[in-house]
């Protein structure tokens, strides 16, 4: 990547990135030296100077009653950067929370294909809380086991507990239901061939639901209040109604 085209992800771009180009390469020089350097006009020069050290891209000091602008180490920037990647990342739960509550119809969005399927099953790894999960071995059939116990690996690092009701196959209770304390999930199995269900709908965040149907290879997210509120009491109406069942000890 050239440097010009990596100094436009911070939209350092045109005049702007000569000009802090120029200030690098010099380390520090006046209006009229960084004017010449980067073979730009003086007063533009120097109300993007003023808009760069705004930015944090460079500071201004003094020697002799001149005025001279000086480079920001660009590992300053870098710690800046992270810093505000930080920030974001305490606030992000509350900003979702707020997001889409009131007033705007429920968002749809479809995924295809195995990568559509694993886009959505990551999307349930980024909000806090519980989640509620109709789950069948499918997912395992279609993405495979390496891919579930990824999946399941980052969803335990990030401390995400669920709450599951799944089919009663012999995939289900040796690799998830027999593992549940391990795994942070409570579960309650269903019989199999009376209740075939293969769609999995997990039930999260402030007010998304979202339906995978590996067989077609099909995902949807639907970003709703009312169809989140809704499944969300049918998925307890069934949990309460139905029995809890001992996990096996070995």
């Amino acid at each position: 990547m050239q440097i010009k085209d990596f100094l436009k992800k911070f939209d350092l771009e045109g005049k702007k990135a000569n000009i802090y180009l120029a200030v690098l390469e010099l380390g520090s020089g006046t209006v009229i030296e960084i004017a010449k350097k980067s073979e730009v006009k003086r007063t533009t020069c120097y109300d993007i100077l003023v808009n760069l050290k705004k930015e944090n891209f460079i500071y201004e000091t003094f020697k002799e009653k001149r005025r001279f602008f000086v480079a920001e180490n660009p590992e300053k920037i870098k710690k800046e950067v992270i810093e505000k990647e930080r920030i974001l990342d305490e606030m992000l739960p509350i900003l979702k929370s707020m997001y889409n509550i009131k007033g705007i119809r429920p968002k749809i969005r479809f995924y295809e294909g195995k990568n559509g399927l694993r886009e959505v099953y990551t999307d349930t790894l980024s909000y806090s809380g519980e989640m509620l999960a109709f789950a069948s071995e499918d997912v395992v059939n279609v993405l495979g086991i390496d891919w579930t116990n990824d999946y399941l690996k980052k969803r335990i690092e990030k401390g995400l507990r669920v709450r599951a009701i799944m089919t009663k196959t012999g995939i289900i209770e040796k690799n998830f239901f027999d593992k549940d304390q391990k795994q942070l999930r409570t579960s309650k199995l269903i019989d199999a061939k009376k209740y075939p269900f293969s769609v999995e709908i997990n039930i999260y965040g402030h007010q998304k639901v979202a339906l995978m149907s590996s067989r077609e290879e099909i995902g949807i997210i639907i970003e709703g209040a009312e169809i989140h509120k809704t499944l969300r009491t049918i998925f307890e109406l069934l949990w309460d109604n139905l029995p809890k069942v001992k996990i096996k000890s070995y």
